[in-house]
């Protein structure tokens, strides 16, 4: 029998056991694909297949099949990439910082959460490589000796910064999502009828035994990994910031870009998350695991996220005003009165406006509501580092090198295409991970007693093997 707060609402609904916990997420990946997931992958490989050919397009013509030009040197590409590494933010935050702060809301979704941030970190990591031109080359930014000549970076360079911040981030938090699947990868494997996925999944899980040792040093590597995430957390986006804050354009040499763009990516990666959570819980029907609560908690985050947003805009204008330098008051002058400014004012209705909604409990708890507004979210975050980008760029210091900037059809098709990489991705995951930490989950299954009912069926339907039979163990001394 579990025990309901009569403060707050069970994290698992529906009256699960132990056992039921373990059918529920292995059958999505025991079971063979259904045909809503078949239709999604369908549709996420032609935005694949359109990547692939821009990518193709781009390499053996270069980037002028983009829509560069001598003013606006950074458009789509740059934009994509910050829109992309701020989406990963989410994972990392709902992974470590929540661990830390022992939020358990986060146990059913930071699993997709943390794999959706490895994906999105893929995606970013595309654009600076295909804007270098010569990505063959693409070793050149890494710190080599100089065995082939002047190939010393400028570690002066926010650029290189990106390198290192990207690839210490991905790094981490593909460790951080491994780690947590090996327990689950055990399950699996002890369930497996195949020869092929009992192969698989035992390599997977790397020998695991679910000792109570295992368990000790699986929890202490987490709590390891989880503070060493959480300032990267920080770190990452600020560097990204600073691609622009270093410089010396109006509009972007600002000190307030670090903790603007940081409450942007938690805000615009917390979206993804609720997009992505809010379909995989009908595909799958784990409506009993990603319930309300974990809804309402999220778009909570947002309404956070998205008020600091709100003022981190006022304040750019109010600095501009104060600074009484003109180039930097037209500039912004200018974002929102100019050729662009049907772009400003797309992102600060999504990011600022629609946000606000969530004060309403029944919006917040809407799952319509929700998943329109994740969307609106995202939209308005593309646009505001669309327009921090080009609307500071394409208006120069001189007249006449003022130009506009316009998307070709390979611009559109990278992006579009790497939305297309991004749910490929996620829906082979879903499809043969478990999408749901299933020991953590079991670890806040509240029951009145750890030996009873619960635990003897859990331990029949594994057939008493020793991972789940310690697994148990672990949870009761939770």
């Amino acid at each position: 029998m579990q025990h309901v707060s009569p403060i707050r609402e069970p994290l698992v609904t529906g009256g699960k056991t132990y056992h039921d916990i373990t059918q529920d997420v292995c059958r999505q990946v025991e079971a063979k694909p259904n045909i809503r997931w078949a239709a999604a992958l369908a549709v996420a490989l032609v935005g694949l297949a359109i990547f692939l050919y821009s990518v193709y397009r781009t390499l053996w013509y270069g980037i002028g099949e983009w829509g560069l030009n001598k003013t606006v040197g950074w458009a789509w590409d740059i934009t994509n990439f910050v829109w992309w590494v701020g989406i990963g933010h989410a994972g990392t935050l709902i992974s470590a910082i929540l661990l830390l702060f022992r939020q358990k809301w986060r146990t059913s979704i930071n699993r997709a959460a943390e794999a959706m941030t490895i994906f999105a970190v893929i995606c970013a990591a595309m654009f600076p490589v295909l804007h270098m031109g010569r990505p063959w080359l693409a070793y050149w930014v890494l710190p080599l000796p100089n065995t082939f000549g002047s190939l010393w970076v400028n570690f002066n360079s926010p650029l290189l910064w990106d390198v290192f911040a990207i690839s210490t981030y991905f790094s981490v938090s593909l460790v951080f999502w491994y780690i947590g699947l090996i327990p689950d990868f055990a399950t699996i494997r002890d369930r497996a009828t195949g020869p092929i996925a009992r192969r698989a999944y035992a390599a997977l899980s790397m020998g695991w035994t679910g000792s109570a040792k295992a368990w000790s040093r699986y929890e202490t590597v987490s709590l390891i990994l989880a503070g060493l995430a959480t300032p990267l957390v920080l770190s990452v986006h600020t560097i990204v910031s600073m691609d622009f804050a270093t410089s010396v354009i109006p509009g972007w040499h600002t000190t307030i870009f670090p903790p603007y763009f940081v409450a942007g990516a938690i805000f615009s990666g917390f979206a993804m998350v609720l997009t992505l959570m809010i379909i995989t819980r009908k595909v799958f029907f784990l409506e009993d695991y990603i319930t309300l609560e974990h809804v309402e908690s999220m778009n909570k985050v947002i309404i956070l996220t998205g008020s600091i947003v709100g003022i981190a805009y006022t304040t750019e204008f109010f600095i501009a005003w104060y600074s009484g330098v003109e180039y930097e008051q037209y500039a912004f002058i200018n974002r929102a009165f100019g050729p662009y400014w049907w772009a400003y004012w797309s992102m600060m209705t999504c990011n600022v406006i629609t946000p606000q909604l969530f004060w309403f409990r029944k919006i917040r708890r809407s799952l319509t509501a929700t998943f329109i507004i994740s969307i609106f979210v995202n939209i308005g975050m593309w646009f505001e580092r669309f327009v921090i980008i080009v609307t500071s760029l394409h208006r120069d210091y001189l007249p006449s090198s003022w130009a506009m900037f316009s998307p070709t059809i390979i611009d559109i098709g990278v992006y579009v295409g790497t939305i297309g990489l991004f749910f490929t991705l996620f829906l082979l995951f879903c499809k043969f991970f478990p999408v749901i930490n299933m020991a953590e989950v079991k670890a806040i299954l509240k029951s009145s007693s750890g030996v009873n009912h619960p635990h003897n069926s859990h331990a029949k339907s594994m057939h008493g093997t020793a991972p789940e039979s310690n697994t148990n163990t672990h949870h009761s001394n939770e």
